[in-house]
């Protein structure tokens, strides 16, 4: 068996148990006799259970056909605001009205943080390259544009601040009580945005002219009756 086979074999296993089981009640033991395979094995072509947990998070994203039209729009000022407002629609939702598996996700990045780090560095890594480049990209395009003035020497660091921003958000609002309510929830997302995308340089007639219109929860999608 082709290495690569004997991965996506181990993948498969892996999130049937972590269906299953979820995070914490999986071991990589399990998801072993589960591919029928060693653990020892199953070490060679993942570390350990929190790096096959990111692998397959990693996957899902990847095959989401909302950030595959993100990922194939041209780096410009809009597609910056797109994938920001994006961002936040995301996290916003999520902590509305959270999926019990991906609030569970959110936990286990937070937990992550205070243990050994792992599992964060993971999925931070697997963010800023799914993301980053085209994050980077675009802001590039709106400072030539003059739509943003440049910050910094490292603008993947805008990235991250965006991104911190919107995670801590939702994670305050994770909880049946939430920890902060932040007021007026129907203005919340458009807040959150223009406090980003200042923050990344782009001035507030672009803010203003590309928040002003319309879309729908999909990245970058012209909002329908529905969705509107």
């Amino acid at each position: 068996m082709t290495s690569d086979l004997r991965r996506q074999l181990i993948l498969s296993a892996a999130k049937r148990c972590f269906a299953r089981h979820g995070f914490a009640g999986t071991t990589t033991k399990s998801v072993a006799a589960a591919a029928s395979i060693s653990e020892g094995l199953l070490f060679k072509h993942f570390p350990s259970k929190s790096a096959l947990y990111a692998e397959i998070l990693s996957e899902e994203c990847e095959a989401d056909p909302a950030l595959h039209r993100l990922l194939g729009l041209e780096p410009s000022t809009e597609t910056l605001v797109t994938l920001i407002r994006g961002m936040v629609r995301h996290f916003t939702e999520l902590s509305e009205a959270p999926d019990q598996e991906e609030a569970q996700r959110l936990r286990l990045m937070m937990t992550s943080h205070l243990d050994d780090g792992e599992f964060a560095r993971l999925i931070y890594d697997k963010i800023g390259h799914l993301i980053g480049q085209m994050f980077t990209a675009s802001l590039e395009r709106a400072v030539a544009a003059g739509d943003a003035a440049p910050l910094g020497r490292d603008p993947m660091n805008l990235f991250w601040f965006a991104h911190h921003t919107v995670l801590m958000t939702a994670l305050a609002r994770l909880p049946s009580v939430p920890c902060l309510t932040y007021g007026a929830p129907a203005k919340l997302e458009r807040q959150v945005c223009e406090f980003i995308l200042r923050g990344i340089g782009l001035n507030e007639t672009v803010i203003a002219s590309h928040l002003d219109r319309e879309l729908s929860p999909v990245w970058g999608q012209p909002a329908t009756a529905e969705s509107a």
